[in-house]
């Protein structure tokens, strides 16, 4: 438990010295939040282009009962890994001084993600089957869609300050 503290530690304090410069364009509130996803948000992609490239060979992935398209394949292996990591660092770095409860706030932040994950589903769908984009360059494209959306869900619900 000490090397988690430690660590959250760490974090907190790198962040802080690489915000001295952006001091006065933004609040170091948004700029941490902005640190942490984006780390998450790369993290994502680079499990999605493994994924998708590596482990699932660009194949469809078929259970039986459901066939699921590579991309949608990817997607889901990726949010596996980066729904845990984004909450953990969405609340140990980034919204610290929010007094919500924790399960309230894994819930909503479940809620959060979810509605991400239509974000997703919809986006990657259309880009890749209807646009014919390239899976990756798609999956960009989505994720900023999904961030401008997240930043705001979080912020004022998931891990909003004011007590309840």
């Amino acid at each position: 438990m000490q090397l988690l503290v430690r660590l959250q530690q760490e974090i907190i304090s790198l962040i802080g010295n690489v915000y001295k410069p952006f001091k006065r364009l933004v609040p170091l509130d948004t700029f941490t939040y902005a640190v942490c996803g984006a780390s998450n948000t790369a993290f994502d992609i680079f499990l999605y282009f493994i994924s998708y490239n590596f482990i699932l060979q660009k194949q469809i992935v078929d259970l039986g009962f459901v066939a699921i398209s590579p991309h949608i394949a990817a997607f889901i292996l990726a949010f596996c890994i980066t729904f845990p990591t984004g909450f953990l660092l969405n609340k140990y770095i980034t919204f610290t001084e929010s007094k919500l409860r924790g399960i309230r706030q894994l819930f909503r932040y479940g809620l959060v993600v979810l509605a991400n994950v239509g974000i997703n589903y919809v986006f990657l769908k259309l880009f890749v089957e209807v646009f014919y984009w390239y899976p990756t360059p798609s999956k960009i494209v989505t994720t900023g869609i999904a961030i401008v959306f997240s930043f705001f869900a979080q912020k004022y619900f998931t891990f909003r300050v004011d007590s309840e």
